[in-house]
């Protein structure tokens, strides 16, 4: 079977950080992602989801690290099911996304594109995470010429 999702969208909250007891480290928090749309009497409209996402190994420590509240990240990952009791004695569930691979999307005050230079992390189960971005040590100056591209949501047919 295949299970995958790639959210865009803005942290709700500060990513909280913790490690298991095998020194594991396990960060959580929230993504909010919205699509805009045309109603059928014409009006635009706006459609707002928030998902919980957790993080694991080396991509929770940096995204302790880099992100809080507001960053815009684009995460990649498996959906997954949560189910627990409540207090109550009722049975509640709701989806959350296990990351895999996350982009920090938000320019650095400086006008760089990137957070940090290491802003792209990938995963896999085994949680043997490895940096995907540029060099650390290549410099920004090789990225300086290329313009920004300017998209208006509206226009992607998708």
């Amino acid at each position: 079977m295949f299970n995958k999702i790639i959210l865009v969208g803005n942290l709700t909250r500060d990513v909280e950080l913790r490690y298991l007891p095998s020194g594991s480290a396990v960060a959580t928090t929230g993504i909010a992602t919205n699509r805009k749309f045309k109603a059928q009497d014409g009006n635009q409209k706006e459609e707002v989801c928030f998902i919980d996402i957790t993080f694991f190994g080396r991509t929770a420590e940096i995204a302790n690290q880099y992100l809080s509240r507001g960053k815009k990240v684009l995460v990649e990952g498996r959906l997954k099911l949560d189910q627990w009791t409540d207090q109550t004695g009722a049975k509640r569930s709701k989806h959350s996304v296990t990351v895999d691979n996350l982009q920090m999307l938000d320019a650095k005050e400086g006008g760089s594109q990137n957070q940090s230079p290491n802003s792209n992390y990938q995963g896999n189960q085994n949680n043997n995470y490895q940096n995907t971005s540029r060099n650390t040590q290549q410099s920004d100056s090789n990225y300086d010429d290329i313009s920004d591209i300017d998209i208006d949501e509206d226009e992607i047919p998708f």
